[in-house]
């Protein structure tokens, strides 16, 4: 150990530290000054500002949500307490091909950039400005950046989206990328199942992932298929990265329909071999159900659907497709044809495929939650202590120590967040104070809004943003840059 200070500005007493690369616990003590971790060890001789009482509680490195939708939250509601409150201190924004910057609308946006808000909120010309906005009025928590692909076609392509780009359209995307990761973006999204991405060729996405990759970034791909070509969807994205010279970070991994049950055995057997030639990451949300825009073609008799939300029909919020119907008098689909534009939440996943994809031990935790639905799934307020209480705790489908490396150290080496993800002298002071015996999500599929228990307090660059069951009101939160 190295030599306990003579005074710091925090330190906690008597904690089981947990330190994020899925060693084995440890009792100590933990001292921050500034916003640093100075000291970890025996610290009785330490004198602190402040002291925290650590007892029987784990301490650990922040959470680090490796998918979200946080892009207008993160500017707009910047207290960010469905994450805090459930001890996330960094997001990873802008998946799914789908990023706020850089693009300004004067009209309402198409699916599904709609997922972000209305047109009042795509108002940065420039990556950049996004950025300086953040600078300038931080979050409770840090962000890591990527760039949308269907952004950058609605930002270049005139007319209908249903086509590849020309090359003229593609050159100024390419452009755009370079500049989004020379103003702080740490690589391109996509989303290849959305009808405004869907008729982008392989060669379009690669182009704009070489522009990535020439600044050291990487590719985040919400893949084209999640149903029954997910096999040929993965194949797509690992030769994209390949042949762009840059990471795979796999959204979302799942497999859907209950034609693909127990297809994960295959799935990820696919990951793991090419994990021997290329750097690829992935990402799961811990629930057996998956949320995106409503497709009424998957609305067909006997699938369970819940609304989110819906435009034409904002009552409808929070009622199953078949309930709609019934009241309705006609099909499902024809339900959901008349709620469009939506959102909905499909029951569509089996849970020993989730579990599977659980264990798998490069996979990282992600909530993908939509902030701004007026029903969101439940996700969005509980994904990270359902890990830790129902799964690790409950289940012992891993243990608490390789659950807390899931969320912190693999993403922080994945998206190369320097000296984040781990309890290590001079690391960022993101820390996260927690009871594991009690600590659990709360957040249901009819009650989602709901913080969770056993969260005792959530520091983000050494500033208390979670104390007491409450948001302390400190916005320290910083634009993270990527260290390739």
């Amino acid at each position: 150990m190295q030599d306990a200070p003579a005074r710091a500005d925090l330190v906690f007493r008597g904690a089981t530290l947990i330190d994020g690369s899925g060693a084995d616990r440890v009792a100590g003590d933990l001292a921050v000054s500034g916003d640093r971790i100075v000291a970890i060890g025996d610290l009785g001789r330490t004198a602190a500002t402040d002291e925290i009482d650590a007892s029987g509680l784990v301490l650990c490195p922040g959470f680090i949500d490796a998918h979200t939708h946080d892009d207008r939250a993160l500017v707009e509601t910047p207290d960010m307490s469905a994450k805090i409150s459930q001890g996330v201190t960094s997001v990873v924004a802008g998946n799914c091909g789908i990023s706020l910057a850089p693009l300004t609308l004067d009209s309402w946006p198409p699916d599904p950039l709609h997922l972000l808000g209305d047109q009042t909120y795509y108002r940065f010309d420039t990556f950049g400005g996004f950025v300086e906005h953040f600078d300038a009025a931080p979050s409770a928590v840090n962000a890591g950046l990527l760039v949308g692909h269907t952004t950058l076609r609605h930002r270049h392509m005139a007319g209908r989206l249903d086509r590849p780009a020309n090359d003229a359209e593609l050159a100024r995307m390419e452009t755009d990328v370079g500049a989004a990761m020379a103003d702080g973006a740490i690589g391109l999204s996509t989303g290849l199942d959305y009808a405004e991405a869907v008729e982008a060729p392989t060669e379009e996405v690669t182009v704009l992932a070489q522009a990535a990759g020439r600044h050291g970034g990487l590719y985040a791909s919400h893949t084209r298929d999640y149903f029954d070509d997910v096999e040929g969807a993965i194949d797509e994205a690992i030769g994209i990265a390949r042949d762009a010279r840059l990471p795979l970070v796999l959204s979302h991994h799942q497999v859907s329909g209950a034609a693909n049950f127990g297809r994960s055995k295959r799935t990820l057997a696919l990951i793991d071999d090419a994990m021997t030639r290329q750097e690829i990451g992935l990402d799961v949300y811990p629930y057996n159900a998956s949320s995106k825009t409503l497709d009424p073609q998957r609305c067909q008799p006997g699938v369970r659907v819940l609304i989110t939300w819906s435009d034409s029909h904002p009552a409808m919020a929070g009622r199953e497709i078949a309930d709609i119907a019934a009241e309705w008098g006609c099909p499902p689909i024809e339900a959901a044809t008349r709620l469009v534009p939506a959102g909905a939440v499909y029951f569509q996943l089996d849970e020993a495929d989730v579990q599977r994809i659980l264990a798998y031990p490069r996979t990282m935790i992600g909530s993908d939650g939509l902030p701004y639905d007026a029903f969101p799934h439940p996700r969005l307020w509980g994904t990270f202590p359902r890990v830790l209480g129902h799964y690790a705790r409950d289940l012992n489908l891993f243990t608490l120590e390789e659950a807390v490396h899931r969320m912190t150290g693999l993403p922080a080496a994945t998206f190369g967040f320097a000296d984040r993800g781990l309890l290590r002298v001079g690391g960022h002071a993101d820390l996260v104070l927690f009871d594991p015996d009690t600590i659990r999500d709360r957040a249901t599929y009819t009650d989602p809004k709901q913080p969770a228990d056993g969260i005792h307090s959530v520091f983000v660059n050494g500033e208390a943003v979670w104390q007491a069951g409450r948001e302390t009101g400190a916005r320290p939160g910083r634009v993270l840059q990527r260290t390739s």
